[in-house]
C-alpha cells in the first residue's frame, strides 16, 4: 500500500537527535561497546534519512520501495522503543539515588541485585537485532538506487504564513434548489394507502457530495421543521449496529442516558416515547451493512408515530434507500455542484491572497474538484497553507492523475502529501477514531503528546510547550479542512468519513480498530489500537491482541453516551503486563474497582485515563511511571487518596482530578510537579506537605477548585499560594467544608488575577465578603456563584462587574434584604446580566429597588429570572425588564407576583406563591405556562385568556380558580366565578378557553372541582391532554373527543367511570390513550361502542373495576399496541382483535378474570405477545403457531394454558422467549428456534437434575439465558459449551445447584460477559459470594460482570455505584 513517506522524516529526525554521542556515552558507557554501536546507527540512519524524499516519490510506482519504507517505519518504532528503554533506566537510577537514604517502596524496587545485569544483557541482545535490521535497510537502499533530493522546508513554525482566523463553516453553497425539493418531500401529505405512519425520504449520492451538509441544512430549517414535534439526528456510519442506533434514537427522544440492557425493553420504551408524536428522524450515512432484518427491527418501535412522520436517510447506495422502503419518487439523487458553485466553495476556504495568474488557474481548480464540495473545501485548505507561488505546481502535481486500489480521492491524497511531516504523524494517528466520532481538541493533543509527536527537535526555534505546538498542529489540520467542527456540539470536532479513510490509508498496518478487524488479528506491526467499548467487554473481545507485542496505544472509546461499562479481569491481570511498550492506556468508563499493581511496570506510559471508574485508590507502583505526562481521574467518585510518593512523577503535566468528592487531601509535595499545567481540584490537607502553599510554583491553566479551605490555619499560606499570579486560570472555585478562624483573611489572600472569567465561592462562613469580590476591575468576569455562605448578611456589590452574564446565589440563609449594597456604586448596575437565580434564601424578606437615580433601568439585558425556595420574600420584584423571556418562581409562599411587568415572557413557571396579578397586559409571546399551588389570582379571566395568542403548553396544578374554565355549563356558577376572578362573564366558559388558539398541550393536576369537559369550544390546536388526581372527574367528555386531540393520559382520577359517556361509536383523530390507577373505571364508553380508527396505542393499568374495554374494534383500526395490566375484573377482550392488521404488541398481565381470547384468534401482524399471571385463561387460539409467523417476542408466564403450547410448539421466528411453568418434554420444541437470542425459563418438572437435559439442544444463537425454579437441579450439562454466542447467564431458585461449571468442563463459555446468581441458590451463593470463600475462582474470573445476590439488591448496588 502506497502511503507516502508518512511521518518518517519527522520521526527519523527525532531518532537521530536522540542518538547523539554525548547522550549515549554519558548514560550507557558501561554496556560493553553499546555507545559505539549506537554511534554507528546514527551514521547509518543519517544516510537513510537523506534519501526519504526520493523514496516518497518512487513508492507510488515501485512496490519494492513501498516495502522498504514500511520496513523502515517499523524499525524506527522498535528503535524508538529501545531508546525509551534506555531513558527509562536512567530515570529509575536517578530516582534510586534520591531514595538511597530512605525506606520507601520505590527504593525497594530498585535494590534487586540481578536487575542491572539482566538489563544490560537484554539491551545488548536488542541492540544486535536492531543493528542487523538497520544494516539490511541500508543495503536495500543502495540496491533500490535511492538518492538524495534537495527539499524545500515544510516547517510549521511561526515564520510560515498561517491563517489567523479561518472561515471553516461558510454558508451552504449551490444547494438552495436541492434543499427546497427535500423540504417539499418532507412536507408531503401522508399516503393514505401506506402501511406505516412514516415515510422514508432518501438522499443518495457518492461520498464527498455534501449529503450530510444538505440534510443538516434542511434539519435546521426552522420554518420547515415546525411540523415535527420530535427532531432526531443519528450518525449511523459504515458499521450498522442495531442496538447502538436504537439507543441513540432513545437518547435523542428522551434527553436522558439509556441504561437498559434488554433490547426488547429498550424498543418497548422507545415505542412508548415516540407513539402519537410526529417525528423526523435523520439516519445519516447508512451503508449496506444495514440489511432488511436489521431495518425491520430498527423501525418496529417507530411505527406508532403520528401520521406524516418522516425518516430521512443519507446513503451512497440506492439499494439501501429501496430496502428501507423509500418510494422511487422520494429518493433524491444529489448531483455534483456546478463549476461556479464549486469555485465559490473553494474560495470560502482559501485565503484572500491570489496568485497573479489566478484567472488561468480557475479552470484547473474546478476540474480537479470534479464538482465535489469536499474536494473544493479540502483543496482550499491545502492552498491556503501554501505560498501563492506554489499553487500552479500543486494543481499540476502528478498525484491528481495517479490511481491505486485505495479509492482515496486525489484531492485528499494531495492534501496529505503536502502536509508538513510532523503533521502527517498527528493526522495518521486519527485513524484510531471511528467514523463520525466526536473528539475534543485537548483530548487529541494530549494523545499526540503521549505518542511523542509534539517533541521539539533541536531545529525547532523557540521554547514552546508541547501543548502549544499541539494547538498549532490542530489548527493547521482544521484550517486544511481535515477536521471540521461538529454540528451537534461546537466544542467538539469530527472528520468526514472520506477523511477518515485517508487517515487509515496513511496509517496502514500500524493502526488498528477492533471494529475493522472482525475476522482477523492485530499483526506484530500494530502499534496503536482503539475500539468502541461495549456494556460488557469479555475475554473474547481481546483475542486479537495476542500478536501486538509492541502496542503503544490501548484506547477504548465510549461512544454510546454512557460510562456504565464492565471489563473482563483478563484485560487488567493477564493482558496488561504483556504490553510493556504502552504509552497510552485508558480504562475510562469501565467500572473498575482497583488498578493492578502491574501498571507500575509500564515504564513507557505517558497517558493514563482512569476517569469514570470506581477505584478507591491508586497503587503505589504508579509512582514509578516517571514518563507519565497525563493522569485523568475525572469522576472517580470513590477515590479517597492519592499515593504518598506521587511527587516522583516529575514529568506530569496534566492531573485531571475534577469531580472527585471523596478525595480527602492532596499527596505531599505537589510543588515538585514543576511541569504541571492542569490541576482542576486541589484539596487542602491538614499538614504543611499538602497545604495550599504547595501550588505556589505551579503554572496552572484553565480551572482550579480549592477545597477544604478550613484547613488553612496560617493566613500567610493563602498569600503564599499566589493565586493572583496564575494568569492562565479562567475558572476559580473556593470551597470550605467546615468552619475555621480568619476565613475573611484567607478569602482576601486568595484574590485572583483580574482576567478571571468565572468565580464560585461555596461554604464560606465569614460574616462578610472580601472587597475584591464584585470589584469593577474584574472586567472579564462573566459568571459568579455564591453558595451556602450561611453567615453573610449582605451580598457583595456584584452589580459593578461590567460583563457579568450569569449570577447564582444559593443558600445564603442570613440575608434578609437585597438592595443598594448588591447594585454597587456604578452608574448602570448589571449592564449585561442575562441569567439570575436566587435559591434557598430562607430568611430573605425584601428586594429593594435601585433608588440612586430614578432613570436607572436595572437588569436591561435580563433574559431569565429564577427565585426558588425563598418563603419569606414578598412585595417587590424588579420591573421593566423588557428582555425577560423566562420567569421561574417556586416555594415563595409570601410573594406577590405582578406578571404585568414582564410582557415579553415566553415561559412562565409559578409554583407556590401568594398572589399572581396580571393587570391587563397582553402576553403576545408567551408559549409555555405552568401555574401550581397559587393561593390567589387577581386576573380578569376574559382579558387574560385573550392575551395569550401563542400559548402552546398550559399546566395547572391545584389551582381551583383556573379549572372553573372547564366546568360544564349546568354547573357554571356565574356569580361565584365573578367574585373569585373579578371579571364579567358574558358567555359560557368555552368562550374563554377556545381563545387559546395556539394551545397544544394541557396538563391538569389535583383540580378536584373538575367534573368533565365541555363538548364544544375547545382550543382548535389542542393535541395532548394530561390529567392526574382530578377526583371529581366522572367522564372525560359526554359525546365525542374533540377532533384535534391526539393524546389523552389520565391517572389517579378516583371517580372516573367512563372516557366517553353517551356515544356508540367514537370518532375523531385520537392516537394515544393511557389510563392508569382509576379505581372506578368500568369501560371506555357507556354505550359499548367502538374506538376511533386512528387509535394506535392503548394502555389501561391498575383499574380494578374495569369490566370491558370496548365492545368491538373497527376492522380498519390502526392500533399498534394494546396493553392491559392489573385489571382484576376484566372478563374479555374486544371482538375483532384478529382484524387489527397493524397490531404489533399485545400485553396482558395480572387479569385474573380473563377466560379466553375473542373469536377469530390473534392478528398475524403481532411481533410481541405477552400473557402473564392470567390464571383462568385456558389456551392460546388454535393454529397460532402457523398464524404468528411474524412473532419475535413471546412471554408466557404463570397461567394454565401452557399445555396447548406443547401440542403445536412455538412460532418459528422467535428472538425472545420467556416461559414457565413448562414440562421437560416442552423443551424439545426449542431446537427449531434457530433465531432465538433470549430464553428465560422457570418452574420446570421437579425431576430435572441436569440442564439442559441430554436429549435437548438449546439453539446456538442464544445470547441470554435465564434459569429459575429448578428445585432439584444439580448440574449444568456439557452441551452448555456449544453455546458459543452466550453472553449472559442468570440463575435463580435452584437450591441444589452447587456449581455453574458445566459437566466435563473447567470453565464457562469464553463469550460469557454477565453472570448473575440470584436469590434461592444457597450453594452457589456460598461458593461465589464476593469476600467469602474463594474470591472469583479462575473458572469465572474472565467474566466482566458477576453479581451474587437478590434482584432488588442488584438495583440498589447499581444506584450506589452511580452515586
Amino acid at each position: 500500500m502506497a502511503v507516502g513517506e508518512i511521518f518518517l522524516a519527522a520521526f527519523v529526525q527525532l531518532l537521530l537527535e536522540r542518538l547523539t554521542p554525548q547522550e549515549i556515552l554519558g548514560y550507557f558507557g558501561s554496556l560493553g561497546g553499546a555507545g559505539k554501536k549506537l554511534q554507528k546507527w546514527r551514521e547509518t540512519l543519517s544516510a537513510v534519512a537523506a534519501v526519504l524524499s526520493d523514496a516518497e516519490e518512487k513508492q507510488l510506482t515501485s512496490k519494492a520501495v513501498d516495502l522498504w519504507l514500511n520496513d523502515l517505519k517499523h524499525l524506527a518504532y522498535d528503535l524508538d522503543d529501545l531508546l525509551n528503554t534506555f531513558s527509562n533506566e536512567m530515570l529509575e537510577r536517578e530516582q534510586l539515588k534520591l531514595h538511597q537514604t530512605g525506606t520507601s517502596k520505590v527504593r525497594g524496587f530498585f535494590t534487586k541485585v540481578p536487575h542491572k545485569v539482566k538489563f544490560n544483557f537484554n539491551m545488548n541482545s536488542e541492540i544486535d537485532e536492531i543493528a542487523n535490521r538497520l544494516q539490511d535497510i541500508f543495503d536495500r537502499k543502495e540496491k533500490l538506487g535511492l538518492k538524495y533530493i534537495e527539499q524545500t522546508s515544510t516547517s510549521t513554525s511561526s515564520s510560515k504564513r498561517t491563517p489567523s482566523s479561518p472561515v471553516l463553516d461558510g454558508s451552504v453553497v449551490g444547494r438552495d434548489e436541492d434543499a427546497g425539493k427535500i423540504v417539499e418531500l418532507l412536507s408531503r401529505n401522508p399516503d393514505p394507502s401506506s402501511p406505516t405512519n412514516y415515510q422514508v425520504v432518501a438522499i443518495v449520492g457518492m461520498g464527498g457530495l455534501g449529503k450530510t451538509t444538505l440534510a443538516g441544512r434542511v434539519f435546521n430549517d426552522v420554518v420547515a421543521m415546525k411540523q415535527f414535534s420530535l427532531k432526531i439526528w443519528v450518525s449511523v456510519s459504515d458499521n450498522f449496529d442495531l442496538q447502538t442506533v436504537t439507543r441513540a434514537i432513545f437518547r435523542e427522544v428522551t434527553s436522558r442516558p439509556c441504561d437498559m440492557d434488554e433490547f426488547s425493553r429498550l424498543q418497548h420504551n422507545l415505542s412508548k416515547e415516540i407513539d402519537g408524536k410526529k417525528f423526523l428522524i435523520v439516519l445519516d450515512d447508512v451503508w449496506s451493512t444495514c440489511d432488511y432484518d436489521l431495518w425491520r427491527s430498527l423501525q418496529a418501535p417507530l411505527r406508532g408515530g403520528a401520521k406524516g412522520s418522516k425518516i430521512m436517510v443519507t446513503t451512497r447506495d440506492e439499494k439501501v434507500a429501496i430496502l428501507m422502503g423509500a418510494p422511487a419518487g422520494d429518493v433524491y439523487h444529489l448531483k455534483t455542484l456546478s463549476e461556479e458553485d464549486c469555485l465559490q466553495v473553494f474560495e470560502q476556504h482559501v485565503s484572500n491572497d491570489r496568485p497573479p495568474n489566478f484567472e488561468l488557474l480557475k479552470e484547473k481548480i474546478v476540474t480537479n474538484c470534479n464538482g465535489l464540495p469536499l474536494a473544493a473545501k479540502t483543496l482550499g485548505g491545502v492552498l491556503r497553507c501554501e505560498e501563492t507561488g506554489k499553487w500552479e505546481e500543486i494543481l499540476n502535481d502528478k498525484l491528481w492523475s495517479m490511481s491505486d486500489r485505495s479509492k482515496i480521492l486525489p484531492v485528499l491524497r494531495l492534501s496529505y502529501h503536502y502536509l508538513p511531516s510532523p503533521l502527517k504523524r498527528c493526522f495518521a494517528y486519527c485513524s484510531i477514531l471511528p467514523n463520525d466520532y466526536e473528539f475534543g481538541k485537548t483530548q487529541l493533543i494530549l494523545l499526540w503528546m503521549a505518542e511523542g509527536f509534539l517533541e521539539q527537535s533541536q531545529q525547532t526555534e523557540g521554547t514552546k510547550g508541547m501543548e502549544d505546538i499541539g494547538d498549532e498542529y490542530f489548527g493547521e489540520l482544521l484550517s486544511r479542512s481535515l477536521f471540521q467542527t461538529s454540528g451537534k456540539n461546537s466544542s467538539c470536532y469530527v472528520m468526514h468519513d472520506l477523511v477518515g479513510d485517508l487517515a487509515r490509508w496513511a496509517a496502514a498496518d500500524t493502526f488498528c480498530r477492533l471494529e475493522d478487524k472482525l475476522h482477523g488479528r492485530c499483526s506484530p506491526n500494530t502499534r496503536h489500537l482503539s475500539y468502541i467499548s461495549a456494556k460488557f467487554d469479555g475475554e473474547k473481545r481481546f483475542e486479537t491482541f495476542s500478536e501486538a507485542k509492541g502496542l503503544r496505544t490501548f484506547l477504548p472509546l465510549p461512544v454510546s453516551g454512557g460510562y456504565e461499562n464492565y471489563l473482563t479481569r483478563y484485560a487488567t491481570s493477564d493482558l496488561l503486563p504483556q504490553l510493556k511498550y504502552l504509552r497510552v492506556l485508558s480504562f475510562s468508563g469501565y467500572k473498575l474497582t482497583e488498578v493492578p499493581n502491574s501498571v507500575g511496570k509500564l515504564r513507557h506510559l505517558r497517558y493514563l485515563d482512569l476517569s469514570h471508574t470506581l477505584i478507591t485508590c491508586l497503587p503505589e507502583s504508579t509512582c514509578m511511571l516517571y514518563n507519565l505526562q497525563t493522569l485523568i481521574l475525572e469522576n472517580c467518585s470513590k477515590l479517597k487518596t492519592l499515593p504518598s510518593n506521587m511527587s516522583n512523577l516529575s514529568n506530569l503535566r496534566h492531573l485531571n482530578n475534577s469531580n472527585m468528592p471523596s478525595l480527602e487531601e492532596m499527596p505531599p509535595k505537589v510543588s515538585r510537579f514543576t511541569h504541571l499545567r492542569t490541576l482542576p481540584n486541589f484539596v487542602v490537607g491538614k499538614g504543611s506537605a499538602s497545604g495550599i502553599g504547595e501550588i505556589q510554583s505551579l503554572h496552572l491553566r484553565g480551572t482550579l477548585s480549592v477545597g477544604r479551605l478550613e484547613n488553612v490555619i496560617d493566613v500567610g499560606d493563602a498569600k503564599t499560594a499566589q493565586i493572583m499570579n496564575k494568569e492562565g486560570l479562567e475558572i476559580l472555585q473556593l470551597e470550605w467544608s467546615g468552619t475555621s478562624e480568619k476565613e475573611l483573611e484567607v478569602l482576601c489572600g486568595l484574590e485572583p488575577h483580574k482576567k478571571l472569567k468565572e468565580l464560585t465561592i461555596k461554604g464560606y462562613n465569614g460574616f462578610e465578603f472580601s472587597k475584591w469580590i464584585g470589584h469593577p476591575s474584574f472586567s472579564d468576569m462573566k459568571s459568579v456563584k455564591l453558595e451556602n455562605c450561611k453567615n453573610c448578611r449582605f451580598l457583595p456589590p456584584l452589580g459593578q462587574l461590567p460583563f457579568l452574564k450569569n449570577l447564582q446565589i444559593q443558600g445564603l440563609v442570613n440575608v434578609e434584604s437585597v438592595g443598594a449594597e448588591f447594585y454597587g456604586e456604578c452608574s448602570l448596575p448589571f449592564p449585561v446580566l442575562e441569567d439570575l437565580t436566587f435559591q434557598d434564601m430562607q430568611n430573605w424578606k425584601e428586594w429593594l429597588p435601585c433608588k440612586r437615580d430614578e432613570e436607572i433601568r436595572v437588569f436591561p439585558c435580563m433574559e431569565k429570572l429564577s427565585i426558588l425556595g425563598c418563603p419569606k420574600l414578598k412585595d417587590w420584584l424588579p420591573k421593566s425588564m423588557d428582555s425577560l423571556s423566562e420567569l421561574y418562581i417556586a416555594a415563595c409562599e409570601e410573594l406577590v407576583v405582578s406578571i404585568a411587568n414582564y410582557k415579553h415572557l415566553r415561559g412562565l413557571f409559578i409554583c407556590g406563591c401568594k398572589v399572581v396579578d396580571r393587570s391587563g397586559v397582553k402576553f403576545e409571546l408567551l408559549e409555555h405556562m405552568w401555574l401550581a399551588s397559587i393561593s390567589e389570582f387577581r386576573l380578569e379571566i376574559d382579558g387574560f385568556i385573550r392575551g395569550l395568542p401563542k400559548l402552546q403548553n398550559l399546566r395547572i396544578t391545584g389551582c381551583e380558580e383556573l379549572t372553573c374554565l372547564w366546568e360544564n355549563e349546568d354547573r357554571w356558577l356565574q356569580p361565584r366565578i365573578s367574585n373569585i376572578i373579578g371579571g364579567n362573564i358574558s358567555d359560557s366558559p368555552s368562550h374563554f378557553i377556545q381563545e387559546l388558539r395556539a394551545l397544544k398541550e394541557l396538563v391538569l393536576t389535583g383540580c378536584s372541582n373538575l367534573i368533565s369537559f365541555p363538548e364544544v369550544g375547545w382550543p382548535p390546536c389542542l393535541e395532548n391532554v394530561k390529567m392526574e388526581s382530578c377526583n371529581s372527574l366522572t367522564y372525560f367528555v359526554r359525546y365525542q373527543v374533540p377532533p384535534s386531540i391526539r393524546r389523552i393520559e389520565i391517572a389517579k382520577c378516583q371517580n372516573l367511570k367512563l372516557l366517553v359517556k353517551d356515544a356508540w361509536e367514537l370518532e375523531g383523530c385520537l392516537e394515544w390513550l393511557e389510563i392508569k390507577e382509576c379505581a372506578s373505571l368500568t369501560s371506555l364508553s357507556g354505550k359499548g361502542g367502538r374506538l376511533p380508527r386512528t387509535l394506535k396505542f392503548v394502555r389501561i393499568s391498575d383499574c380494578e373495576r374495569l369490566e370491558s374495554i370496548i365492545k368491538t374494534f373497527h376492522e380498519g383500526t390502526c392500533l399498534d399496541a394494546l396493553t392491559i395490566e392489573r385489571c382484576a375484573n376484566l372478563k374479555s377482550l374486544p371482538e375483532g382483535l384478529c382484524h387489527l392488521s397493524a397490531l404489533r404488541m399485545l400485553w396482558v398481565e395480572e387479569c385474573g378474570s380473563l377466560v379466553s381470547f375473542p373469536s377469530g384468534g390473534l392478528p398475524s401482524s403481532l411481533i410481541c405477545l405477552s400473557i402473564c399471571s392470567c390464571a383462568q385463561l385456558e389456551a392460546l387460539p388454535r393454529g397460532y403457531v402457523d398464524n404468528l409467523s411474524s412473532l419475535q417476542i413471546l412471554l408466557l408466564r404463570c397461567w394454565g394454558g401452557l399445555a396447548s403450547i406443547l401440542e403445536e410448539g412455538f412460532p418459528p421466528n422467535l428472538i425472545d422467549l420467556e416461559i414457565g411453568p413448562l414440562s421437560e418434554c416442552g423443551l424439545h420444541h426449542l431446537g427449531r428456534l434457530t433465531s432465538l437470542e433470549t430464553f428465560s425459563i422457570f418452574c420446570v418438572d421437579p425431576d430435572v437434575v441436569s440442564f439442559p437435559p441430554k436429549e435437548v439442544l438449546l439453539p446456538k444463537s442464544l445470547i441470554k439465558l435465564d434459569i429459575a425454579g429448578f428445585p432439584n437441579l444439580k448440574r449444568l450439562s456439557s452441551s452448555f459449551q456449544s453455546l458459543t454466542s452466550l453472553e449472559s447467564l442468570s440463575i435463580m431458585y435452584c437450591p441444589k445447584l452447587a456449581s455453574i461449571i458445566p459437566e466435563q468442563e473447567d470453565h464457562l463459555p469464553l463469550s460469557l460477559t454477565q453472570l448473575r446468581i440470584r436469590e434461592g441458590c444457597p450453594l452457589l451463593t456460598k461458593k461465589y459470594q464476593p469476600g467469602k470463600g474463594r474470591l472469583w475462582p479462575k473458572q469465572i474470573a474472565h467474566i466482566p460482570y458477576v453479581y451474587v445476590g437478590g434482584c432488588d439488591d442488584e438495583a440498589e448496588a447499581e444506584a450506589d455505584r452511580r452515586a
